[in-house]
């Protein structure tokens, strides 16, 4: 099948298009640049000039496709409201061009969406249209193109890792190098999920091959990492202290990443498991952590 890939050009995007290709699948990877349209086509996809902004651009990939994986997303968190704004519009862009069809489209958003209780894992049968995380923006959007009649379903993510790069994690070993202490708040308890980056791309081939209209799907690999041992890892890793914050000191120390760095946010994947047949077998966070280059050369 044709597939429109937004992020294409991504950390997960750029998992993704092999795995896709090696399934047997083409693909038609979205970029905004001359240099990453030429990393598209080093990579064996087709190129789709525009960007998540250009809705026609959005709507044209999609219509030009036999269905569309859209893991594209802007991670300014400087700016998350509006990104995740931006994201609802994109979603019911390209789902607009999907009507009548049985294309399907699967769109991203974040583990959290599915926590029903503090301190139980996230669920993927769970969604509260209430939550206060904007990224919710993502799925109600994806709710509405499903009433409609668009195949829809949902990959949320945990923090997606390899040495290079580790989601939220990213963030945290940048602010731990700058203020010379690898932090954690109160205890370090509170747990993060993970998945590695070669799981994850093959959980988007799966779920978009499942073709299963209104489905959500757990990227997880490890239902929680306590924040701690994070710290502990990046503390080694940087030759730096290892701190506890308190709640009060840890946005001077975190910045926007203060708010994330508090959540005890478990998750479990085991209905996707069951549901797609997906057992992920790749490094676990703790130990990419470890063989991460912490002063390249």
């Amino acid at each position: 099948m044709r597939i429109f890939l937004t992020g294409a050009t991504g950390f997960i995007g750029s998992a993704l298009i092999p795995e896709l290709l090696q399934a047997g699948h083409q693909v038609l990877g979205l970029t905004r640049s001359e240099a990453g349209a030429q990393a598209l086509l080093a990579a064996g996809a087709e190129v789709h000039r525009g960007n998540l902004e250009d809705l026609e651009s959005l709507r044209s990939g999609a219509a030009n496709s036999d269905g569309v994986i859209h893991c594209g997303f802007n991670h300014d968190f400087s700016k998350f409201m509006e990104n995740c704004e931006n994201d609802q519009r994109a979603i019911e862009a390209m789902g607009s061009v999907l009507l009548g069809s049985d294309r399907p489209l699967v769109i991203t958003s974040g583990t959290g969406m599915g926590n029903e209780a503090p301190g139980q894992p996230a669920t993927e049968d769970h969604f509260n249209p209430n939550h206060p995380n904007p990224r919710k923006a993502s799925e109600l959007a994806g709710a509405s193109m499903l009433e409609r009649g668009v195949n829809v379903s949902v990959v949320r993510l945990p923090q997606v890792h390899d040495p290079v790069k580790q989601g939220l994690i990213t963030y945290s070993v940048a602010i731990a190098r700058e203020k010379g202490v690898s932090a954690y708040i109160g205890d370090g308890l509170n747990r993060w999920p993970a998945v590695h980056i070669l799981d994850a791309a093959r959980l988007y081939r799966l779920a978009f091959e499942k073709r299963q209209a209104g489905s959500r799907y757990h990227a997880v690999a490890e239902e929680g990492v306590a924040n701690r041992d994070i710290a502990e890892v990046i503390g080694r890793g940087l030759k730096v202290p290892v701190v506890s914050l308190s709640p009060e000191e840890a946005p001077a120390h975190f910045g926007w990443l203060a708010q994330f760095a508090a959540f005890d946010m478990p998750a479990s994947s085991a209905l996707t498991q069951e549901r797609l047949d997906w057992h992920p077998t790749g490094p676990g966070l703790i130990s990419d952590l470890e063989k991460m280059e912490y002063f390249p050369a």
